[in-house]
């Protein structure tokens, strides 16, 4: 058995400073958080990472840091969900992008806006005993589904549920296919008690917190990030998170860690922590 370490991490799609930012002597450009992105993963090590909000202008600047900090990370190229992993360990056996539809029957509105919503999937055989598995990175529907809330749009919950469905029937393909156990993680943009993740337990995933032996973080690694400024990490409950990871598949010791990655100098490169499991496979 080996164990391999898998990330998700939304990098908070931004490729030029803000005037906000500037008023205050900062920058948030693309250019200038990159380097504290490739920081984290030198620390952290993930052999796999999930992006979202990674626009090609971020993943193209964040290669290059990578590069210079002697990091060897190939990249799988999709729509702001692209895919790192290190090819000295990993190969791909198949591969599969789904971008979400724009549109939710029995609602009005956009919900899959610019295209940023989707499920990008890769095969992963690892080199080490051949074991395969599937890495799915998705980023879910971003709107809020409580009417209270000023970003509330009608639908939300129910779309993002119906998003991991859609997730989850093109994950079982390649099981079937491949004869082996999935890894589903992400920007689900809801918390654990909702529609969304009733729909992947439906499915027949569990999250990794759940399921840890080892260690569960109870952290919801996120915090205020944006383009008016950033504010410090507040902690806060893990069910309050929206960042998971879920799998399916798996022997039931086989996530020995879920964790998230807080140090101080993230709290301006994104407002999404990155969060990580230590799995056996």
């Amino acid at each position: 058995m080996a164990t391999i370490r898998l990330m998700s991490n939304n990098i908070w799609n931004c490729d030029s400073n803000k005037p906000a930012w500037e008023a205050i002597g900062e920058d948030c450009s693309a250019k200038a958080r990159m380097p504290g992105i490739a920081r984290v993963y030198a620390e952290t090590k993930p052999d796999v990472i999930g992006l979202q909000e990674a626009s090609h202008t971020m993943v193209d600047l964040l290669a290059h840091e990578l590069q210079k900090l002697g990091l060897r990370y190939t990249v799988l190229w999709a729509r702001f969900t692209s895919i790192l992993y290190r090819s000295e360990l990993f190969e791909v056996a198949d591969a599969e992008y789904l971008c979400y539809p724009e549109h939710f029957e029995g609602y009005e509105g956009c919900f899959n806006d610019v295209r940023s919503k989707s499920c990008n999937l890769a095969v992963l055989r690892l080199k080490e005993n051949g074991k395969r598995f599937v890495f799915a990175n998705t980023h879910l529907w971003w709107k809020n589904r409580n009417p209270a809330v000023k970003t509330y749009q009608a639908g939300s919950g129910e779309c993002r549920a119906y998003q991991v469905r859609l997730a989850s029937e093109m994950i079982d393909r390649y099981r079937k296919k491949y004869d082996c156990p999935a890894v589903l993680l992400g920007d689900m943009n809801d918390t654990y008690d909702s529609p969304m993740m009733e729909s992947a337990h439906a499915c027949g995933f569990a999250h990794a917190h759940d399921v840890a032996v080892e260690y569960a973080s109870e952290e919801k690694g996120y915090h205020y990030c944006f383009p008016d400024g950033h504010r410090s990490y507040v902690p806060g409950p893990f069910k309050s998170a929206i960042d998971h990871i879920l799998v399916k598949g798996f022997a039931a010791d086989a996530v020995r860690r879920f964790d998230r990655y807080i140090p101080d100098y993230y709290e301006p490169l994104s407002d999404h922590y990155p969060v990580y499991i230590d799995l056996l496979l």
